[in-house]
């Protein structure tokens, strides 16, 4: 063997056996949550609670880093780039499923970052204001078939507009203009304000309180089966549609980290997890909590990313 060979056998030798200390050691200082929105927001929200609680379980300070901006993709470029040690972590929703087919130039892939662990989900859902006709997705879609309707999200590119207008354009065959606003919050306000017709949002987004409330009228939700918080709102498939698409809250890594590391914030995060107040707090603001090993993480993120890029290329849109 040459000396060259030799050295190259030696440092890899040598590489995969500090693996294993490295995982014992860990964590040997403050670990940092950079989250991918603004606070205040769904990610912000889980973020400080898994925190709380992973902190609790390694002994170490799990700080929570704002890095809002570019649908996400700011702070999870900035993970994709951080060492794979562990310390910097990416807290993000379904948009970086997303971004992945939509922003073809964000500066990183979603192959950079490996899953962690998918802590909750909030399916998308459609809700009018109270003085609509309609009371189940089934009778509004017969009420517009023939006609122009207007849907409202929280912006381009969103989870729920991307999931909305393929739902309607694809499936429902709904003849639909989609009205970006700047947030939730306002088109929210638009569709109790009939301004719109239609909402397309999340239950998490703020819709089950209002639901809940009576001051939206909800009438679907694209799950699987009906949601505790609003359990009067039939699913996509009672109306007919076997349509599911959810926005969701997880945890990454970049790509590089050793299963050894990624292992043991699992198993702490799927601890925190148990805890059934947190739960109920999830579930009070339409979230339901998730739980898998990491590997199950990793395989759901990547399905997800097959998932929203087919809806996004059926759709031709894209945004630099």
């Amino acid at each position: 063997m040459s000396f060259f060979k030799l050295g190259a056998a030696l440092s890899v030798a040598a590489l995969l056996a500090a693996q294993p200390a490295i995982a014992q050691t860990y964590p040997a200082r403050d670990i940092t949550f950079l989250v991918a929105f603004a606070p205040g927001g769904v990610a912000d929200t889980v973020a400080r609670l898994v925190a709380q609680g992973v902190s609790q379980k390694l002994g170490r300070n799990v700080i929570v880093d704002n890095r809002g901006g570019a649908g996400g993709n700011i702070a999870a470029a900035a993970v994709a780039r951080a060492a794979p040690d562990g310390y910097t972590l990416l807290v993000t929703t379904t948009a970086i499923a997303i971004n992945e087919t939509l922003t073809p130039n964000k500066g990183y892939a979603t192959n950079d970052l490996k899953g962690i662990a998918i802590v909750a989900s909030s399916p998308e859902c459609f809700a009018t204001g109270e003085g609509t006709p309609a009371n189940t997705l089934a009778e509004f879609l017969k009420s517009v078939q023939g006609k122009s309707i207007n849907f409202g999200t929280a912006g381009v590119g969103s989870g729920s507009h991307i999931a909305a207008e393929y739902f309607l354009k694809v499936h429902a065959k709904v003849n639909a203009v989609h009205v970006p606003f700047k947030g939730g919050a306002p088109a929210m306000n638009a569709v109790m304000g009939n301004q719109i017709e239609l909402l397309a949002t999340t239950l998490g987004g703020g819709a089950a309180g209002q639901i809940a409330g009576g001051k939206l009228k909800g009438l679907g939700v694209a799950s699987a089966k009906r949601v505790t918080v609003t359990p009067n709102v039939p699913t996509y498939a009672e109306a007919g549609y076997p349509f599911e698409a959810s926005s969701w809250v997880g945890v990454f890594a970049p790509a590089g980290t050793s299963s050894q590391i990624t292992g043991m914030l699992n198993a702490a995060i799927e601890d925190v997890m148990k805890d059934a107040a947190l739960q109920q707090k999830l579930q009070a603001i339409g979230f339901d909590p998730l739980n898998g090993s990491q590997e199950q993480a990793d395989v759901m993120f990547k399905a997800e990313v097959v998932k929203w890029g087919t809806m996004v290329k059926a759709l031709d849109i894209t945004v630099n």
